[in-house]
């Protein structure tokens, strides 16, 4: 490469680097929901009301003309206001989302997607129906989705929820199924009072087999009932410097004398709830909490009561509220007639409180009760103030069996993977090992040829068609669209095959190039060699491009990821349609089952290359031009030279299939696809002329190592 040629690369270098950089930096939010109230009103006819678009969370209420009541009957939504997920390809899929008031799912609809093998692979078809499967589901269950590649969860449970996956789209699938649970989570949370169980885990189950007969002051003392007394001295601390401070004039009197004393108890635990009021009454009790409700006894006495004869069975109590996690859960009267203790003759207050069952409590866990306080100055227009004593429960570890935290949904992919992941893991050790040390696996020409080709149809069928490893151009869009949006690179996650296959080339690069992907992990390049080498057995004409040529040809590549780049950051809806210009989807992920244009233009291309060695990866690969630029960063010249390389010998440039040779005999990096062909000449002194000739005639000739920088 001459002077001028050397410094035009390094400054393309520089500019896709800093266009990288800039354009990864700029957050810009590139999606807002489609619909609006009509759109809704003529999807949800009556008996469904559409009411006006909520301002704390983006979600129509629907009421129904069959359910009285002013409280809404469901919520509908679109996942882009809520959780934009980024995709595969880097936007997030926009679905209309309804659930009812108890957290269930009625329908799901696809409202715009941009998933590569949805797009124009597999069509939208088995989308539409993955998406069917949430109708009749429940926030409250357990919903993860299953693949081809086996459920990554052993066994079975009654609260779980394993949906049918889409071969070819596991990403995808993934994907959509957190937008759908994240978007009404959000919204179950806001407008259901569902607690926020997603850092947690889920909730503790009361264990059965702990029990053993109490007194009620048993219960007390070992902390089963948590007890509270307030003196008056302390209720009126509460009002101090307000206008309800020394209005009460009992309290002034008798400072130290009871106010309140609360009692509070988790009574699903049968030490407590059997202890409490017997094993008849208990068991009835479990009867009416079937759906495993969490339920408290709450009683007082003393001179205050926690409710008055105005109060209204089965509805909350005024002067009561409980926070888990800093979320409200309703607290509910039960409306149970239950036995006092014997020990409490004087109760003013006895009741039975439940949690809805959606309420997501999690009873094993720290909560918070508030109680309300209320004094009134004066008789005509009284000032009345109000104060909230916060009072700290946790019942009882021992009470409790914790189930384990679910992983998270990019966990389980992973999980769900582990086999490919070993086994594409000890592939790569194994192509870091010949790579490291090729000598001894390219100074035999067959052994070389066995090996390369045999890693390659690994890299075809198994990473390619079966794991579906083909990395993109469209990984480099999608990343450069989620990180514009502020959304980051999470989605990666989800594909731990490419993700795997990433981090190696991206370390790659730095050692070797860009040929060590393009040249052995390519499933497309893969398929490109095996059909070049077809076509010499079958003696098709090979075309080798003038070097001048050649050269100007291999400069449309950048040109091509120049534009995907700037369309990728300004106009996505382009980028979609213009990252065709790859095959890849067509031959590895779809396997060649596509619409006709798709397989006829993937068909010319691999046509083209019968007849130029692997001509879409030299000529207009984008995702190849990402890899040269990156494979700048390379440390080592690892390819070995002497002295008569290209002065007088030309043996290696004329066997490179890839013209990566200059004719002075110095190796063009940015076109080495890393075959060892020249490195196998290089070390066998039967086939490398200038050794071939000391041989012969004994004489000395001065033999170079690779230079330990990059040229």
């Amino acid at each position: 490469m001459n002077m001028r040629d050397r410094a035009c690369s390094q400054g393309l270098t520089r500019f896709f680097l800093l266009a990288f950089l800039v354009l990864g930096l700029m957050p810009l939010r590139l999606w807002a929901g489609d619909l609006n109230k009509a759109d809704i009103e003529r999807r949800f006819p009556p008996p469904w009301q559409v009411g006006d678009k909520l301002h704390d969370i983006p979600a129509w209420p629907l009421y129904s003309e069959l359910k009285p009541g002013d409280a809404p009957a469901a919520y509908v939504f679109e996942s882009f206001d809520i959780a934009p997920i980024p995709g595969f390809e880097g936007t997030p899929l926009n679905l209309l989302i309804m659930i009812d008031d108890k957290g269930g799912f009625g329908a799901v609809e696809v409202l715009r997607e941009h998933e590569p093998v949805f797009l124009s692979g597999l069509g939208e078809a088995p989308l539409h129906e993955f998406v069917k499967q949430y109708e009749g589901k429940n926030l409250r269950q357990e919903i993860t989705v299953s693949s081809v590649y086996g459920d990554a969860r052993a066994g079975t449970g009654s609260n779980r929820v394993v949906l049918d996956g889409v071969a070819k789209a596991t990403v995808s699938v993934r994907i959509v199924n957190q937008t759908v649970l994240a978007a009404a989570l959000a919204v179950a949370r806001a407008r259901l009072g569902f607690a926020d169980t997603s850092k947690k885990g889920p909730a503790a189950v009361p264990r059965t087999d702990v029990f053993e007969p109490m007194s009620f002051d048993e219960l007390v003392s070992k902390g089963y009932i948590h007890r509270l007394r307030l003196s008056n001295r302390e209720v009126e601390q509460l009002f101090a410097g307000t206008e309800g401070a020394e209005v009460d004039p009992e309290a002034l009197a008798k400072p130290d004398d009871t106010f309140v004393e609360l009692y509070i108890a988790y009574i699903n635990a049968p030490i407590i709830g059997r202890n409490l009021f017997g094993d008849q009454v208990y068991a009835d009790l479990l009867s009416y909490l079937a759906d495993n409700r969490p339920a408290f006894w709450v009683a007082t006495r003393g001179r205050d009561a926690l409710i008055d004869a105005q109060f209204v069975p089965g509805t909350p109590p005024p002067r009561l509220a409980l926070f888990q996690g800093g979320l409200s859960i309703e607290l509910r009267d039960g409306n149970r007639d239950v036995p006092r203790p014997a020990a409490l003759p004087d109760l003013n207050t006895a009741l039975i409180l439940v949690t809805p069952p959606a309420g997501g409590l999690d009873p094993g866990a720290p909560m918070e009760f508030k109680m309300m306080f209320s004094r009134a100055k004066g008789m005509i227009l009284p000032v009345v103030t109000e104060r909230t004593l916060d009072i700290k429960f946790s019942a009882p570890e021992k009470l409790f069996s914790y189930p384990p935290k679910p992983l998270p949904e990019w966990l389980l992919a992973w999980q769900g993977r582990w086999v490919d992941l070993v086994v594409i893991g000890l592939a790569l050790a194994l192509l870091t090992a010949v790579l490291l040390r090729p000598k001894w696996i390219s100074i035999n020409p067959r052994r070389l040829l066995a090996f390369r080709w045999a890693f390659l149809a690994f890299t075809l069928g198994y990473i390619g068609w079966y794991a579906q490893g083909q990395l993109s151009i469209v990984q480099i869009t999608g990343a450069i669209k989620s990180l514009r949006s502020g959304a980051g690179l999470s989605s990666f996650l989800y594909d731990p095959i490419s993700l795997i296959l990433i981090a190696f080339t991206l370390v790659s690069l730095v050692v070797w190039g860009r040929g060590t992907f393009c040249g052995w992990l390519c499933p497309f390049g893969a398929l490109q060699e095996f059909l070049g080498l077809l076509a010499q057995k079958l003696r098709v004409p090979q075309v080798r491009l003038p070097e001048k040529w050649a050269h100007l040809l291999s400069r449309g590549r950048y040109v091509l990821l120049g534009l995907l780049v700037a369309m990728a950051a300004f106009t996505p809806a382009l980028a979609e349609k213009l990252v065709e210009v790859e095959p890849f989807k067509t031959a590895i992920t779809v396997a060649f089952v596509r619409e006709w244009p798709y397989l006829l233009y993937c068909l010319i291309l691999l046509a083209l290359g019968l007849f130029v060695y692997k001509f879409f990866c030299r000529f207009i690969c984008p995702l190849g031009a990402a890899l040269t630029l990156g494979g700048r960063l390379r440390r080592w010249g690892w390819l070995a030279r002497i002295d008569a390389c290209g002065k007088p010998c030309q043996r290696c440039r004329h066997t490179c299939q890839y013209d990566a040779i200059e004719r002075d005999g110095a190796i063009r990096y940015d076109e080495c696809f890393q075959c060892l062909d020249c490195v196998g000449i290089y070390y066998d002194d039967n086939r490398c002329a200038p050794q071939l000739l000391k041989k012969r005639k004994g004489r000395v000739i001065r033999i170079h190592a690779a230079p330990h920088h990059a040229p």
